[in-house]
């Protein structure tokens, strides 16, 4: 019964020590790396959230083969940008029964005074009467407004803020 013991009592002390000395002789893990954030030294300005303002000049509907394509030119007038612009077609036949449209969107962000194209494409159906056009984004609803001409060149609302300061008069 002793030497069971014993043998039992050498069997632990052994194992005991050589889980030590395998911990004492493995290395130090290596040190993670330090992360940047990818915004470090970036002016970020969040997109708008609740309703947005645009601009919107809508070319006449065009048909490619067995689809009406509708483009429509869109420039963003809110002070931040507008995150996922969606625009969707609704049609209506000579009795205002709703006809099946199509959608477009612009998938980023739209800057303040930033131009940009979306292309609403929908299958033809004979009895097309007429079409309506609904804007969202991705945090809110969005108020067009229709204009004759959207002139890409003019400067982004955030620049236009900083205008010259004014002559002073003699």
């Amino acid at each position: 019964m002793n030497r069971v013991r014993h043998v039992l009592v050498a069997t632990l002390t052994g194992a005991v020590s050589f889980a030590g000395v395998t911990l004492l002789a493995q290395e130090a893990p290596p040190k993670a790396p330090e992360f940047k954030s990818v915004l470090a030294g970036k002016k970020f300005t969040p997109p708008i959230r609740g309703q947005a303002s645009i601009d919107i000049v809508r070319t006449p509907t065009r048909r490619d083969g067995q689809t009406l394509v509708t483009k429509i030119q869109v420039r963003n007038t809110s002070s931040a940008p507008i995150a996922r612009l969606q625009v969707v077609e609704t049609w209506y036949d000579k009795s205002n029964n709703i006809i099946p449209g199509g959608k477009g969107e612009i998938p980023g962000l739209l800057q303040p005074g930033e131009v940009s194209t979306i292309e609403v494409r929908t299958p033809v159906n004979p009895n097309m009467n007429a079409s309506k056009l609904m804007f969202t984004h991705a945090n809110g609803t969005v108020d067009p407004k229709q204009v004759k001409s959207i002139d890409a060149a003019k400067e982004p609302a955030t620049k236009a803020a900083k205008a010259a300061p004014a002559k002073k008069k003699k």
